[in-house]
This record gives structure tokens, C-alpha cells and sequence, in this order.
């Protein structure tokens, strides 16, 4: 017998105003204390009042004409929107009576922010934690991970070496019984968050912007469940675009390149198992160093932002809201709007996973690796990262053999791991991944009828 953690369903999730009012404002209350177990009723895209959490770009910045609304991942608890699909995939794990509190061991293969959020979640929910990740990640992820009391298990590599990481976990879960893996880049609550939860939220998010409707939607695929969001932006829009970001350096999507590179969070040599290539319009590569240069001019150097144009204001308000993969999807969306000749009254969307709490000694590297950092430096640097991008390394993924050639990639990355070519097949079908996601209704159903209950 067990006791179902209790935790919130994915509607909570979207619309926390539907939470008994009681819990909700418990739950706002726990905000003050980071380990309360109540913070997982805090999993939402939105503040106090119920908005979503979001910034509008200033065009002074962006240099284009459409708007570029960024959905803010901060202000989740922990410190990142990874902790959704992290609790989503335990609590599914819980419901389905396949994870047990006190007898099994969760391990989070990630680079950094899914392994946070997993370190976390098991520390409300009372699992002990194992996060296998990359041996060369900024140290504030590991000291992070630690402090939420789970353990490191260390692979060689840095953040495009996710594959080992993958490997590691296959090997200790053959190995030992008690192990449950919160694999993100194969499990579907991964996909169930995104689409829902922020695919909601995105499409709330515009309105009264523009015309309020999405014509792109970017992001970088790490697990690829971001990207999951798109699915449902298509069915409110048709018209818009998927556009995957991967960085220049390590181009697995768009070529099969398979290089290092410092976005951490993004790049993983892969196409992931929940990567809905269906809906992949397109795929853009965005240059590490350039991600790198763009956090520095906005957390260090607000007046360089302010000599172009920006208002104090809104200078000043940027410092803290990125990490280098919100920059690399700022970039991004630069991109994607002069590909798509977008006008004022059109609208991308994107994400920034994390704010810059975890991302000081990557700004300390970036000031190892220059020469000068000057303001003429960081000046030039403001007009090369987010006023002269062009449209280059952008691939129309939409046709037939394109499609083929990523179904390929998966099919080579996911068979040495148990997967059946049937089964991958099935994924060329939409059919499939709507099934996937009409299991939430169920989900909701059960978590509420058990969750803070014991069970058999």
C-alpha cells in the first residue's frame, strides 16, 4: 500500500484558477517556502491573477516588425517549465501504480534544467533521485540538483553528449529492479504537458497582440517536448509555422551534424521519441557563441540595449528573464519573422525555459574566452546577435522525403533502444500522437479520484 502524492491534474495546470480555493491559496503561500510539497500546485504558466507569464519583445530590440511574444519559465517553481513535464511524467508513473514511493528510485537523464526539475519534484514527492547528466554543464545546475537532495551520476561530455547520458540510464535500469527512469526524451507525459499546458497558454498569450494569432512558434528541440505545444497552436491555427531550432554547431536535424556547442539545454544528437516531426516546418540553426554574446548584452550591459532604442524600462526588466537557450529562441524568432516577411500585425511565439540564476559561470567562460569586453565590443556584438541576422541555415522541412529523412533518424536513434520499427512507424500518422494526448482526459479522471489516497 501507498499514498498517491497529491499534486494537481493538467487543467490545474492550464487554468490554476480551477484549483479548490482552498489549495490555491495554500498554494500561493508555499511560494515562500521552496519545499513545501503545496509549490506543485504552482506548475502553471500563470501569475496570481491567472495571466500568463510573458514578455512582448521591444522592436528596438528585435528589429523586426512582428511581435515576439517570450512565455516566461522562471517563475515555475524550481526555477524552469521542465519541472512540468517532470511532475507530469511521475505523477503518471504514480496513477499507473508503475512508481511507488519508498521502493523505487527515480533516475532524470538530462543536461540540466529536466534534471533540476526532476531533483525537485522527488524532493516533494518524496522519491529519492539519481540525475544522470553531462560531466562539463555550468556548476550552478549541479549545485542546484544537489541542493534539492538528489544525487549526481556523471557522464562524459557536454551538453551534445545526451546520448551517453541515455545509454547510462538504460544500463542501470536493466540492472536494478527498484530504478524508474523519467526518460523526457521518450515519454509521453513529456508530450501531454507541452501540448496542452503550454500550447494553451501560448495561444492565450496573443491575445489582444496583433491580430491575435500565431503565425510561428520556435523553440529548440532538447527533448523536444516544447515543441509538443505546436500540435495544438496548428489545430487553433493552420496557418502557423513550427520552426525547430538547433544550434549551428551541432546540426543533427538538419544535416546529421553531431558537434559540440554551449546552448545548454538544446542539441542532443538526436530526434527524440516525442519529437512530432509531422508538424516540423521548419528547422533553423542559431550559432552558439551568438547566444552566449546576446545573454551578456542583456544581463550586463541594459545601456547598450538602451542606445538602440530600448526604453529603461524594459531594459532593465530583461536582465533576469533568459537563459542562453531563451536567447538562442529570441534569435530564433529574429529569424523566422524576416523568413516569413511577418508585418506588425503578426505574431511568434517562443519560450525561455529558464531565467539567468544558473548561467553566471557561463557569462565567467564567455569573459575568459574574449578579449576585450568594452562597450564598443558589446555595442558590435548587439548589432551582429539581434539586428543583422539573416535568413540563412533556415531548412524548409515540409516535404515528403524531408519528413522521411528525420523519420529515418529516429528509427536509427530509437530501435538500439527497444523500440519496434512498427511502432516508430505509427508515429508517421497524426492519428497517433492525438491518441497520445486524448489520454489526458483520463489522467485528470484518475488523478483526481487519487491522488492523497492510499492504494494497492
Amino acid at each position: 500500500m501507498y499514498k498517491v502524492p497529491y499534486g494537481p491534474t493538467y487543467e490545474e495546470m492550464l487554468h490554476p484558477s480551477t484549483i479548490e480555493d482552498k489549495t490555491r491559496k495554500e498554494a500561493l503561500k508555499a511560494k515562500e517556502d521552496e519545499l513545501d510539497p503545496l509549490n506543485l500546485f504552482n506548475i502553471t504558466w500563470r501569475d496570481e491573477q491567472n495571466d500568463i507569464r510573458k514578455i512582448v519583445l521591444p522592436k528596438a530590440l528585435t528589429g523586426v516588425d512582428a511581435n515576439i511574444v517570450v512565455l516566461l519559465g522562471k517563475y515555475y517553481p524550481s526555477g524552469s517549465h521542465k519541472v512540468g513535464p517532470a511532475y507530469s511524467t511521475l505523477m503518471e508513473g504514480c496513477i499507473d501504480r508503475s512508481i511507488i514511493p519508498g521502493k523505487h528510485t527515480i533516475l532524470g537523464p538530462s543536461t540540466g534544467n529536466f534534471g533540476i526539475g526532476v531533483a525537485y519534484i522527488c524532493n516533494l514527492m518524496k522519491y529519492d533521485s539519481i540525475v544522470i547528466m553531462p560531466d562539463n554543464m555550468s556548476k550552478e545546475r549541479y549545485e542546484r540538483i544537489t541542493k534539492y537532495g538528489a544525487k549526481l551520476d556523471l557522464t562524459p561530455g557536454t551538453e551534445s553528449d545526451v546520448i551517453l547520458t541515455l545509454e547510462r540510464t538504460f544500463d542501470l535500469v536493466k540492472k536494478n529492479a527498484n530504478y524508474r527512469s523519467l526518460a523526457q526524451f521518450e515519454l509521453f507525459p513529456n508530450y501531454r504537458f507541452h501540448r496542452y499546458v503550454t500550447g494553451h497558454s501560448a495561444i492565450e498569450a496573443v491575445k489582444g497582440i496583433g491580430n491575435g494569432r500565431i503565425a510561428c512558434f520556435a523553440s529548440a528541440p532538447g527533448s523536444a517536448g516544447t515543441l509538443g505545444a505546436g500540435d495544438e497552436i496548428k489545430k487553433a491555427f493552420p496557418e502557423a509555422k513550427i520552426a525547430a531550432l538547433e544550434p549551428y554547431e551541432c546540426s543533427t536535424l538538419m544535416d546529421g551534424g553531431r558537434g559540440q556547442h554551449r546552448i545548454e539545454g538544446i542539441g542532443d544528437k538526436m530526434c527524440t521519441l516525442i519529437h512530432n516531426v509531422l508538424n516540423t516546418d521548419f528547422i533553423a540553426l542559431i550559432k552558439d557563441e551568438e547566444s552566449v554574446r546576446g545573454l551578456k548584452i542583456i544581463h550586463d550591459a541594459p545601456h547598450i540595449l538602451e542606445s538602440w532604442g530600448v526604453s529603461k524600462e524594459d531594459a532593465h526588466a530583461m536582465k533576469d528573464l533568459f537563459g542562453v537557450s531563451g536567447i538562442c529562441n529570441i534569435i530564433g524568432a529574429i529569424k523566422m519573422a524576416k523568413y516569413l516577411r511577418l508585418g506588425e500585425s503578426d505574431n511568434i511565439v517562443t519560450v525561455a525555459t529558464d531565467g539567468f540564476d544558473r548561467y553566471d559561470s557561463v557569462l565567467s567562460d564567455l569573459e575568459k574566452r574574449s578579449l576585450e569586453t568594452e562597450d564598443y565590443v558589446l555595442n558590435r556584438w548587439f548589432k551582429d546577435v539581434f539586428r543583422k541576422q539573416t535568413i540563412e541555415d533556415i531548412s524548409d522541412m515540409r516535404s515528403l522525403k524531408n519528413k522521411e529523412r528525420l523519420f529515418l533518424q529516429k528509427e536509427k536513434d530509437w530501435i538500439k533502444f527497444g523500440y519496434e520499427k512498427a511502432y516508430l512507424d505509427r508515429m508517421k500518422h497524426m492519428d497517433f500522437w492525438d491518441g497520445e494526448y486524448d489520454k489526458i482526459k483520463e489522467y485528470d479522471r484518475k488523478i483526481k479520484e487519487m491522488r492523497g489516497t492510499y492504494v494497492t
